[in-house]
């Protein structure tokens, strides 16, 4: 006999790990910052980069192939401060399980917020995000505003992890929707005439070339991007606004909302999505450090013939 799962497709055992992972995650947010930050997050960069070398040679690779003007000793100075970087992105997830949205406000400030507010009004927009800083502190902008902050996730493989994911997520505001019925809970919110911000974290890598992907060169290298953000932007009369973001210090963040398309200019797609690689690059080459080198941005090559942007 099958085992019996559950509506979230998890089963009995399944719940167990999830309820203990929970469990822990809380617990050890409830440390004091300066123990998880200045304890626990080197002691998490010793393991992944010195024991584990967890994707070092992916990110050196990376570095090398983005930064060639760069020497050796620059690039790796850029290594080991991502690394640490990283290692305070641990302590984040396990802390976003028990943060308070008064700790998180302090985390991630958002320094033009009332003058983004009287900007776009009661329009439906797009946030236009990428894994730099600490993307998951997006979920601060919910808290003050109750109307459907929708995040795309891809569904991990891992049940319980993605029940975890989700939990961090949504417990201040935001709601989690699977790329792949995005489409469907846009015309939802749309139809029903509700207001909604769609936060698209859209540098990850786009599984294969196709009429929706367009290639650009990015960071030196010819790199696939998905291109739902010009899609629905255009679609919908959505303005843009890029989410540039720095570090004050171990996990926080300042940032500002950067209109990059108005939702009225008439310009294709294509050009939306220019302008936020354009934005990110920029962003990325202020501080290379904060961005996600580890994650395979360049994994898909381009066919011959590719027309790169």
């Amino acid at each position: 006999m099958a085992e019996k799962k559950n509506k979230d497709g998890m089963n009995f055992g399944q719940k167990i790990l999830y309820w203990l992972l929970l469990g822990v995650c809380k617990l050890i947010g409830l440390l004091p910052y300066v123990v998880l930050y200045y304890m626990l997050a080197p002691i998490i960069y010793f393991f992944l980069y010195w024991v584990l070398r967890y994707r070092v040679k992916v990110v050196r690779e990376n570095l090398a192939n983005a930064f060639p003007e760069k020497s050796e000793e620059e690039r790796w100075e850029i290594e080991r401060r991502f690394y640490k970087h990283l290692s305070e992105i641990f302590v984040d997830v396990i802390d976003m399980t028990s943060i308070t949205p008064r700790q998180l406000k302090r985390r991630m400030h958002i320094e033009n917020l009332e003058e983004f507010d009287n900007e776009v009004g009661k329009k439906d927009w797009v946030a236009a995000l990428a894994h730099y800083g600490e993307w998951e502190y997006f979920s601060v902008y919910a808290i003050d505003h109750p109307y459907h902050n929708l995040g795309v996730y891809h569904p991990l493989k891992s049940k319980v992890m993605d029940a975890f994911m989700i939990h961090m997520r949504t417990r201040l505001g935001m709601e989690v929707v699977p790329m792949f019925g995005l489409g469907r809970r846009v015309l939802q919110c749309k139809k029903a005439g509700e207001q909604m911000a769609l936060g698209l974290i859209a540098d990850q890598s786009a599984y294969e070339n196709t009429s929706d992907h367009k290639w650009r060169t990015f960071l030196n290298q010819p790199a696939l991007f998905f291109g739902g953000m010009g899609h629905y932007a255009k679609r919908f009369g959505m303005p843009v606004y890029f989410l540039e973001i720095d570090e004050r210090k171990p996990s926080h963040y300042t940032c500002r909302f950067v209109q990059i398309y108005d939702g009225v200019e008439d310009i294709s797609e294509t050009e939306v999505m220019d302008r936020y690689v354009a934005k990110l690059e920029e962003m990325i080459r202020r501080r290379p450090e904060l961005w996600l080198w580890s994650h395979k941005r360049w994994k898909v090559k381009p066919p011959k013939d590719a027309v790169i942007y």
